[in-house]
């Protein structure tokens, strides 16, 4: 199923309705390719997201890459406890701005 996708003022917001897990990717990847290439600014919502497998983590790592290519970075919105956890054991808050 597509994601909602919005314009907020100069930010693309990505809102996928189901888990970042191998099944949905690629068809991710399309939108969120699509949006990066529309603007420089891409909020990923995570509020209908309640897992990211390994799958998802490379497709979110290849999106920051590709934004802070153009001096931007991913923005990631609505975070549940358990993926946040996860991004930070993997130190992804790094990289990453989470709100």
């Amino acid at each position: 199923m597509p994601s909602e996708i919005r314009q907020q003022n100069e930010t693309a917001v990505v809102k996928p309705d189901e888990d970042i897990v191998a099944s949905v990717v690629e068809s991710l990847r399309q939108e969120l390719q699509q949006a990066v290439q529309e603007t420089s600014r891409v909020a990923l919502d995570l509020e209908k997201v309640e897992m990211v497998d390994s799958m998802g983590l490379g497709l979110l790592i290849a999106t920051h890459n590709s934004l802070s290519e153009s001096g931007s970075a991913l923005e990631v919105r609505n975070v549940n406890n358990d993926i946040l956890n996860l991004f930070k054991t993997m130190r992804l808050d790094h990289h990453f701005r989470i709100v």
